[in-house]
């Protein structure tokens, strides 16, 4: 365990220091807007392409990788429907609990799996990335869409898809990858903004952090960290096993399974008619908590 938290403390002093540093205003209130801006269009895409371009996606391993990402989604996606038959939620407080419940924050996602398993597990990341990215939003839209007063049209769901960074950086680095990998000339560029993206990234997800929020708690909050930070790592070992990954694959596909929801949910609630206070304190709340269930679940990776 000590081990563990000796690779995973940058990641969470990054967040703290986010916080820390948005309560105090500095450098300034209107700086993290942009920052988040800067590193969610420009930084992590680059970040993937780097990573994608240079994974190896042809091979056994990877399509099997990214079939156990799509039973890990669906498997995730009825627990919430399931969980739904009993407590009830109203159709705004569902589209949020849903939100918490299955989407993950990329940028805690890659920074902790670069921590825990180097370049090599980076790769993989980036291979499970450009999976879930395009189908966790169109599960979510489609759950707006059934569950929202306010329901997007055909034409605004393909907007939101097509128009996505990370969904647009993943689809470059993938072609990338096929038409034989970055140029020799172009690797150094795009390695060096990969290097900016995870702690600018971390840094602005704990500047998004709302304690306040924590006040509007209830069922929706506990039972997406149930489902979130308990279940989906559990499924996610299950899936590993039953499928015969590899150490490196599944430790990626675990990791994965035990990253908090992410902050742009708090956007789309807000945007599609969702109950976005109850979204933001499930965001915070979840990232709060899952620095103490992230080192546990990683202390007992294969």
């Amino acid at each position: 365990m000590l081990a563990v938290f000796a690779v995973l403390w940058p990641v969470f002093a990054l967040l703290v220091s986010g916080a820390i540093m948005r309560r105090f205003r500095f450098p300034a209130d209107e700086f993290w807007a942009p920052a988040e801006k800067l590193t969610y269009y420009f930084l992590f895409p680059a970040l993937l392409i780097h990573s994608l371009s240079q994974a190896s996606l042809s091979g056994q391993e990877s399509i099997t990788l990214m079939l156990a990402v799509l039973l890990l989604l669906s498997l995730g996606g009825v627990a919430c429907y399931w969980v739904q038959r009993f407590i009830q939620l109203d159709n705004p407080t569902f589209t949020s609990f849903f939100q918490g419940s299955t989407r993950f924050n990329t940028f805690v996602a890659l920074a902790v799996t670069s921590a825990q398993l180097g370049p090599a597990g980076l790769a993989l990341a980036a291979v499970v990335a450009a999976v879930m990215i395009p189908v966790l939003n169109l599960m979510c839209v489609l759950v707006f869409a059934k569950h929202s007063d306010r329901q997007p049209s055909f034409l605004g769901v393909l907007k939101t898809l097509v128009t996505n960074p990370l969904i647009l950086g993943s689809i470059a680095g993938v072609l990338i990858n096929l038409g034989g990998g970055l140029p020799e000339l172009m690797l150094p560029f795009f390695a060096l903004l990969a290097q900016m993206a995870l702690p600018l990234g971390l840094l602005a997800v704990g500047a998004a952090l709302n304690l306040s929020a924590l006040r509007r708690s209830g069922k929706g909050m506990f039972y997406s960290m149930l489902i979130k930070l308990v279940l989906f790592p559990l499924l996610a070992w299950l899936i590993a096993w039953s499928l015969g990954l590899s150490q490196l694959a599944a430790a990626t596909l675990i990791i994965f399974s035990t990253i908090p929801t992410a902050t742009s949910a708090y956007i789309l609630a807000r945007q599609l008619g969702g109950d976005a206070p109850l979204m933001a304190s499930i965001i915070t709340a979840q990232t709060l908590m899952s620095m103490l269930t992230i080192p546990i679940w990683l202390a007992l990776l294969p």
